[in-house]
């Protein structure tokens, strides 16, 4: 101890510390829309929490300071987004693409019409094989990738390509009408 320093408690290092940002302060504002957000696609008080907190974490040093505060709402809830998609792929042991992918498919609430399935019957008749094959698992019979990937013997990643494939070419047939 030094003639210079009381005896008591020590003192305390005084650091100054920048002001923060104005794009900081949106941010930090918009944060409690984010947790609401992610809570309501958890439902666990402690998962949004964390999900928040990782929000915050990944996109608060990636703000512009001169970014409007649309832009910066928007760019929290695309974070939120990912940190979602992120949290419910390793839950559900599924990743990402196939996660967001099984959510695009919507069972439709009415049944077909005679004209839509009639054309769809003749577009389908003009593909090949494969092609008809994997739209019809994917698309009539609601197959994920994975299970058409398994029903056709094949990989995740040809049965991608194959779909894209199978559905640029029935885009281009022509119906006689």
């Amino acid at each position: 101890m030094t003639p210079e320093e009381p005896a008591g408690e020590p003192q305390a290092e005084v650091v100054d510390l920048p002001a923060a940002s104005r794009a900081t302060d949106i941010a930090l504002q918009e944060l409690e829309l984010v947790y609401a957000f992610i809570y309501a696609r958890v439902g666990n008080r402690a998962d949004a929490e964390d999900l928040t907190q990782l929000v915050a974490l990944k996109a608060i040093p990636r703000l512009r300071q001169t970014a409007p505060a649309s832009a910066i709402r928007g760019y929290l809830f695309a974070t939120a987004r990912s940190a979602l998609g992120g949290f419910w792929s390793t839950r559900l042991g599924l990743s990402e693409a196939e996660l967001h992918e099984d959510l695009a498919l919507a069972l439709p609430t009415s049944p077909p019409s005679e004209d839509g399935t009639e054309t769809v019957q003749q577009i389908l008749a003009q593909l090949s094989d494969n092609y008809r094959r994997v739209l019809e698992l994917r698309f009539l019979h609601g197959y994920s990738l994975k299970e058409v990937a398994a029903e056709m013997n094949s990989t995740v990643g040809a049965i991608k390509v194959m779909q894209l494939r199978a559905l640029r070419a029935a885009a281009k047939v022509r119906l006689d009408e």
